[in-house]
């Protein structure tokens, strides 16, 4: 035979753990045979509350074991004592298992209903957002409309008090133009003018500009004094005169130059 080894484990490659066939001896039960119900992940491994139901299973085939027999009326009447005994016990452990079911019921019963509470809070929450939102945003349109016609009255209150006798004046052109704040320089947008309104009637567009042909025609055309500068080298002042003398305008930087020497 071959032997072969895996990365796996037996737990990964087996799902169930294998019961092999099996064959009792006489009329004799096994011990083992009374777990023969529980399988793995129903009971297997066992946990705290199989243990329990085995040590309860110990205990009813000990007391199966101190029965008498039925060959006497009074063994009868023993054996019928002894059963209403068992069975009252029996009554009892199962009203307290069904208690416990009962309270882990309630439990998560309990936190269903928190969570379902929790859930209802939240949405709560977020619809008084919501309303109080809007309700900020109304707010703030109202007190924005409000701003604007108070404003809009305080003009024609003040133009009002310019004219109180009614009177119609003519426009002054002088004072129009002489003013750089009136409507000749600025005039304003509610009037129905709006300087960047027609913004790009003004861009330069050419092609010699935009283009890098353009560009290079443009440059081709330029003169030579335009693209090869031409530096004159300046003349050297004559300090001193044909006699000899320095000139007195020149006498001070000879003087600095032989300070400097």
């Amino acid at each position: 035979t071959l032997g072969t080894q895996t990365d796996y484990r037996d737990g990964e490659a087996q799902t169930d753990p294998y019961s092999p066939e099996y064959v009792t001896r006489g009329s004799s039960v096994p011990e083992l045979l009374t777990l023969a119900t529980l399988t793995w992940g129903r009971g297997l491994p066992a946990g705290l509350d199989e243990v329990e139901m085995i040590e309860r299973a110990r205990e009813k085939r000990a007391w199966e074991a101190t029965l008498p027999p039925l060959d006497s009326p009074s063994q009868i009447a023993k054996w019928r004592k002894m059963m209403e005994d068992m069975e009252r016990k029996e009554w009892a452990f199962r009203e307290k298992e069904i208690e416990k079911l009962q309270e882990l019921r309630l439990e998560v019963f309990k936190k269903l209903l928190w969570r379902q509470e929790q859930i209802q809070n939240e949405l709560r929450s977020k619809r008084l957002d919501d309303h109080w939102q809007n309700h900020q945003k109304a707010k703030e349109e109202k007190i924005k409309k409000i701003e604007h016609d108070c404003a809009l009255m305080l003009r024609k209150l003040i133009a009002k008090r310019k004219n109180v006798m009614g009177k119609l004046e003519r426009r002054d052109i002088i004072r129009d133009y002489s003013d750089f704040a009136s409507q000749t320089y600025a005039p304003l947008s509610r009037t129905g003018y709006f300087p960047d309104k027609h913004s790009q009637r003004y861009v330069v567009e050419n092609l010699y500009l935009n283009t890098f042909a353009g560009l290079c025609e443009l440059e081709a055309c330029l003169p030579d004094s335009v693209t090869h500068v031409k530096i004159k080298a300046p003349k050297p002042k004559c300090m001193i005169t044909e006699t000899g003398y320095v000139k007195r305008s020149a006498r001070l930087e000879v003087e600095l130059a032989q300070v400097h020497q």
